[in-house]
């Protein structure tokens, strides 16, 4: 039986996946000539045209050196640059607390933690790093702070990192499945996990003596989620992920992208994802299938696609209209998540489903 993944077959994921990069790069002239013409090149013209951002979703301006840090509370910092992902940290009598450590901030989250540490007296040795979950993207610096770093996590961000094997991030070394308090340096950090959202491992990350929760990729602050509901796992947990992070006490919020949030953040977009529930409803219950089937009867792929292009447009166009100015990008990834959503409906809660007689 051959291997459910090449890699599998005398070498690694990791080295599999560098020798087929190296691999394209050698036959890309080969395949550029076989193609030539079949990827028309771009103007700015050609592009779509969209809604402006409004000023409140705006990142901050950075400073001279590239990057943005500020205080959220006492001793708690959070740090953007042009990547416009965001980490944070706690400064400590005993060392540093970070909060993720995102590549695409890479080294400019020590240049903000030592610019800080600078002026507050503190160290600036970063001796803990919390894992909001495992994606690359958010913990992918996690190895240039160093072996002696105590890393934390969930459970199940240690089993996805080590399926991963990635240098980048190193397994956690204390880990947890419900609850687990940090205690660095006179400081307390509650993290809890409530079940699969975005991914089956992120957790909530609350300060208490800070007035702060850090949840990943569930709301950026004053956008529409990213593709597919921020290209979550899981859906209906994604959604009911709104309500749990209420249930905590906080002012500050941070969701790891473009800016720091608050609390009303997660009620603005609660109920937007509110209002495409009520328009996917409405339109499984309205769009009729007859005429893609009579126009695809022997085309199922066709017949679905054609459908759900329907039900999609049909669910985001009243969304589109309310938000348009009021979250930035939702005349952009409203769609996307209307698909996954109109799927969660369907196949999660059968709504929709008829057994037929």
């Amino acid at each position: 039986m051959p291997s459910e993944h090449p890699w599998q077959s005398g070498s690694d994921r990791r080295t599999f996946l560098i020798g087929a990069a190296a691999a394209a790069a050698v036959a890309l002239p080969a395949a550029t000539s076989l193609l030539a013409g079949a990827a028309p090149a771009f103007a700015e013209t050609d592009l779509p045209d969209y809604a402006p951002v409004p000023a409140g979703a705006r990142g901050p301006v950075l400073n001279s050196a590239g990057y943005y840090v500020e205080q959220i509370k006492n001793n708690l910092y959070w740090v953007t640059d042009t990547s416009q992902y965001v980490a944070a940290f706690l400064t400590t009598r005993d060392g540093v607390v970070l909060l993720d450590a995102p590549p695409g901030i890479g080294h400019n989250i020590q240049r903000a933690i030592d610019e800080v540490t600078s002026i507050n007296g503190m160290t600036n040795t970063v001796t803990h790093l919390v894992y909001s979950h495992f994606h690359a993207d958010h913990i992918g610096a996690s190895a240039i702070f160093g072996k002696d770093v105590v890393r934390v996590g969930h459970v199940a961000t240690r089993e996805r990192l080590r399926r991963e094997a990635d240098p980048a991030r190193p397994l956690p070394d204390i880990t947890f499945e419900k609850r687990h308090r940090l205690h660095v340096g006179g400081e307390r950090i509650n993290l809890a996990f409530h079940g699969a959202s975005h991914t089956a491992d992120t957790i909530y990350i609350h300060l208490p003596d800070h007035d702060t929760l850090m949840l990943v990729d569930v709301v950026i602050p004053a956008w529409v989620p990213f593709a597919s509901m921020n290209v979550s796992e899981d859906i209906a947990g994604f959604i009911d992920a709104h309500s749990t992070a209420l249930s905590y006490r906080f002012s500050h919020f941070i969701g790891g992208h473009i800016k720091l949030g608050q609390r009303q953040n997660i009620t603005l977009q609660q109920q937007y994802i509110d209002d495409m529930t009520a328009s996917a409803i409405q339109a499984i219950n309205t769009v009729d299938r007859t005429p893609f089937i009579q126009k695809y009867p022997d085309n199922g792929w066709a017949f679905t696609k054609t459908y759900f292009d329907a039900l999609v447009a049909a669910t985001a166009a009243p969304v589109v209209t309310k938000y348009t100015g009021v979250l930035a990008g939702a005349d952009v990834y409203t769609d996307s998540s209307a698909f996954v959503l109109l799927e969660s409906i369907r196949l999660g809660s059968g709504y929709g489903s008829v057994v037929r007689p």
